[in-house]
């Protein structure tokens, strides 16, 4: 019996190798990998430079000092954030939640600081933001908030790409400090914000003095054909909060800021015993450097277009709908679909079921053309047979 505390219903498989886009089980069985570990794995497995600075940085004997003391990775991995967020400063930490739950503190002292007692966030409904009692709060799902109550207050929440309801909530709340927004929301079922509904909301910030604060944890570092998402739209936001495909693997995230948000932090204001360490970090620059070298985010907009126009193209009217944005696509069907991440082992594919009903695929941004088609070629006779299925039921 395994110790390991029972907080995921996992699938009975084990990955013990990956190159590329390809993953191998214990039996030797081989895999087409379009989930990159919910959109960590940026480089796929075992890139070759991504492994040669990691291993140069573990050689060195140096993988942890604390931020008491100057690190050189870190500053030179937050030029590299800044360069692509266009914004000022970076904290880094260790995940997802710390990012967004940093997002929320500078938020919530930005308030303080032009004298709101009690500051609000506006967020959306079906958003995911962490499992911390603050972005649990934040998350728009009760199945994620049930249990854990009572709530952290200060959330003020409104559908997605309805600009009306925000512009209430800003005729009637004189409290909110900030809007808190996944661009594309991955866990509520890849819902894609409207491209003119971030604008109306950037507008409403700077008419408000509100910030601007872009969850970009899951949709952001390239996997939609731009960096980030906002970028998309044209727009520069306050607050980015970023990690899992940050560093191809290794625990990292980062709150960053610039525009109204520059210098709310101050000294002591936040902190993390392993936030920026040095091994994490020196995968933050290989990542991004490689991103760059190879043009991984044309790759990311050209396969994801062509994965996205078969998919269209392929499982016909059964299905309620086929959207995203590069490399970040969810297949809507009619009714819950769990049992397709099995079949699709079977089929040697790696896929993942959110919302119940919208098969996800997040691959790496280093998958070719030919690999896409083979991921078509592999889900497509499963959905198939799932409505069949379902129809003749």
């Amino acid at each position: 019996m395994s110790h390991v505390m029972n907080t995921y219903a996992r699938q009975a498989v084990a990955f013990v190798r990956g190159e590329g886009v390809w993953l191998w089980d214990e039996a030797g069985k081989k895999y087409l990998d379009a989930l990159a570990g919910i959109a960590v794995n940026t480089l796929g497995y075992g890139h070759p430079k991504f492994k040669k600075a990691l291993l140069e940085r573990i050689e060195s004997g140096v993988i942890h000092t604390s931020n008491l003391w100057r690190i050189p990775d870190q500053e030179a991995a937050a030029d590299r954030v800044a360069e692509i967020t266009g914004l000022d400063e970076v904290f880094f930490c260790n995940s997802g939640l710390e990012a967004t739950e940093a997002s929320i503190k500078v938020a919530r002292k930005y308030g303080h600081d032009k004298g709101i007692a009690e500051p609000a966030i506006v967020v959306m409904e079906k958003a995911f933001h962490g499992r911390s009692l603050a972005t649990l709060s934040a998350t728009g799902s009760r199945k994620v908030q049930a249990g854990f109550e009572p709530l952290v207050q200060g959330f003020v929440r409104v559908p997605l790409n309805d600009l009306e309801a925000v512009r209430l909530v800003a005729a009637n709340n004189r409290n909110v400090s900030a809007v808190l927004i996944e661009p594309i929301q991955g866990e509520g079922g890849i819902n894609v914000s409207r491209m003119e509904y971030l604008r109306g909301l950037k507008q409403i910030c700077d008419e408000k003095g509100w910030l601007f604060i872009s969850d970009e944890v899951q949709c952001g570092l390239g996997r939609t054909g731009k960096w980030f998402v906002y970028q998309h739209a044209g727009l520069q936001p306050d607050v980015v909060a970023l990690a899992k495909g940050l560093a191809s693997g290794l625990a990292v995230g980062a709150c960053v800021v610039g525009n109204r948000a520059k210098g709310v932090f101050k000294p002591g204001n936040h902190g993390s015993t392993f936030g920026g360490n040095p091994l994490a970090m020196t995968g933050v620059v290989a990542t991004l450097d490689i991103v760059k070298e190879e043009k991984l985010l044309a790759n990311s907009a050209k396969v994801g277009e062509q994965i996205l126009s078969s998919l269209r193209s392929q499982v016909g009217n059964g299905v309620a709908e086929v959207r995203g944005m590069g490399l970040m696509i969810g297949i809507e069907l009619k009714e819950p679909c769990g049992e397709l991440v099995r079949q699709a082992l079977d089929a040697g594919l790696v896929i993942n079921v959110t919302a119940d009903n919208v098969v996800r695929l997040l691959p790496p941004l280093v998958i070719s053309e030919a690999e896409g088609r083979q991921v078509v070629e592999r889900l497509v006779p499963l959905v198939k047979a799932f409505l069949d299925k379902r129809a003749a039921a």
